[in-house]
């Protein structure tokens, strides 16, 4: 079968494009892993303390004050459901937030670091 300009014009492309996207793909770091020392729980504490405790509550039950005018409820971390979410989701949550619901991104307000921090602490809430 003749094989047209135009074909392998797009041939070209496509492939000089599939490279170059695995050549990307390849040196991006995923913002997850970003940060340069370990998740703390006491520094995730004082960041849940002052930007998740309203909703979340004091011990992490979803009952603070802020939950009452919410037509969703926050997570109760204390659920056994919570328990078995690995640490990628609670952070992917925490920073992408959830469709249709109060619990909005903190991508841009919090710091990698800052957001796997209030993951290790949720981690305590959830024991």
């Amino acid at each position: 079968m003749p094989t047209t300009r135009r074909q392998i014009l797009w041939h070209r492309f496509f492939s000089a494009g599939l490279v170059s996207l695995c050549i990307l793909n390849s040196l991006a770091i995923p913002s997850s892993y970003a940060q340069d020392y370990p998740p703390d729980r006491e520094r995730g504490k004082a960041v849940f303390e002052h930007y998740c405790q309203n909703c979340h509550g004091k011990t992490g039950r979803g009952d603070g004050p802020g939950a009452v005018a919410l037509k969703v409820p926050p997570a109760n971390f204390q659920r056994f459901q919570s328990f078995l979410k690995s640490d990628e989701e609670l952070l992917r949550t925490i920073e992408h937030g959830v469709v249709f619901s109060p619990m909005h991104s903190w991508r841009g307000q919090l710091t990698d670091g800052e957001m796997q921090d209030v993951v290790a602490y949720i981690r305590v809430l959830s024991q």
